[in-house]
């Protein structure tokens, strides 16, 4: 037997750190995001045996391990999914293979951790027959990413991956989360694709200082990042207003301003690669842009007119880093069984 799932990526387009404890715990997050066509994919295949193989291409890891109630010496986000599927739900069915890539490498800012794991026990699911909607297995996908194997982060990765589409979502204390859908016009989200370059600055980075950093000041009640988180969040709601209008102008200086805010969070957030990057493009003729994620690196989202758009990309092309093209997409996190060549009818074979 043969099982697939696929996960999309998000853009993180405001209210990106007010889905982190504490500061969602005391004041509520409020995030808007928006799914693209960059994913996750995980293969689970039966085999014969009492071995668990592990093809992990987004981490670099290939690994045979014994299959057994824990699953020892995989890579962290295969093992976190693994334990706690056979915690909660029993043993898995018996011997597997298990393959995992990303279109996106670890460190982007496109949730690329977050939705691995979504991914992965989206396929699980699928293969145990496991009863989950969409907010379960976002649910349990941040508990174990979060809780079971402690990596730092928010809420809002798991979420996005598993619903897709246009969301606003809300955080609130006791990990409590709502996901309102955004019905978004057509020509609306042609226009804003139309008036966005996806830039990869060729820089990964681990998000986990940069969060660090952000919970502490929270936590020692530093008024200057709290009041800029405050304003980070209202972005969230200000830019929803104007995406349901197709107001590019207005989206663009909340963006815009709601970067100035971030940088405010955590001292790792810019740095001379990045500014570069801004630079070159405002030049060019691009008007705002924000980091995509926790910041230091990884993909820069930035609006620009559409008459201007070419020549953006060529002057960004002169950096070391890379224009990615990208559409948005409306499908979450999703599953599937197919047929092993040789018991495929003959017919299908044509």
């Amino acid at each position: 037997m043969i099982i697939r799932s696929k996960a999309p990526l998000r853009l993180g387009l405001a209210g990106g750190g007010s889905d982190v404890s504490p500061y969602s715990d005391l004041y509520g997050g409020l995030i808007l995001n928006a799914t693209i066509n960059l994913s996750a994919y995980c293969t689970i295949e039966t085999m014969e045996g009492d071995t668990v193989r592990v093809d992990a291409y987004d981490a670099n890891a290939h690994v045979d391990c014994p299959l057994g109630p824990v699953l020892e010496g995989a890579p962290d986000l295969v093992r976190g999914v693994y334990n706690r599927v056979v915690k909660d739900f029993g043993p898995v069915p018996g011997a597997f293979h298990i393959t995992t890539s990303n279109d996106a490498p670890a460190g982007s800012g496109l949730g690329t951790s977050s939705t691995m794991v979504v991914c992965i026990l989206k396929c699980f699911a699928e293969w145990m027959n496991l009863p989950m909607g969409d907010y379960e297995i976002a649910r349990l996908a941040y508990e174990i990413e979060r809780k079971d194997l402690a990596l730092a982060g928010g809420k809002q990765d798991q979420y996005a991956a598993a619903f897709g589409g246009f969301n606003f979502m809300e955080f609130l204390k006791n990990d409590i989360v709502i996901v309102n859908p955004l019905k978004i016009k057509g020509w609306i989200v042609d226009e804003l694709e139309s008036s966005m370059v996806l830039y990869y600055t060729g820089r990964s980075r681990s998000s986990a200082a940069i969060i660090s950093e952000q919970q502490k000041n929270t936590s020692s009640g530093n008024a200057v990042a709290i009041d800029a988180m405050h304003r980070i969040k209202q972005s969230s709601i200000d830019m929803k207003l104007a995406l349901l209008k197709g107001d590019m102008a207005e989206f663009g200086r909340i963006l815009g301003q709601a970067w100035e805010d971030k940088k405010k969070m955590a001292g790792a957030i810019t740095n001379p690669v990045i500014q570069e990057a801004f630079d070159t493009a405002i030049a060019a003729g691009a008007t705002a842009g924000k980091v995509s994620g926790a910041g230091g690196g990884g993909f820069m989202m930035l609006m620009v007119p559409p008459t201007r758009k070419t020549a953006v990309v060529k002057a960004l092309g002169q950096l070391p880093g890379q224009v990615v093209p990208f559409q948005f997409t409306e499908r979450g996190a999703h599953a599937w069984r197919v047929y092993e060549t040789d018991k495929v009818p003959e017919l299908w074979k044509r």
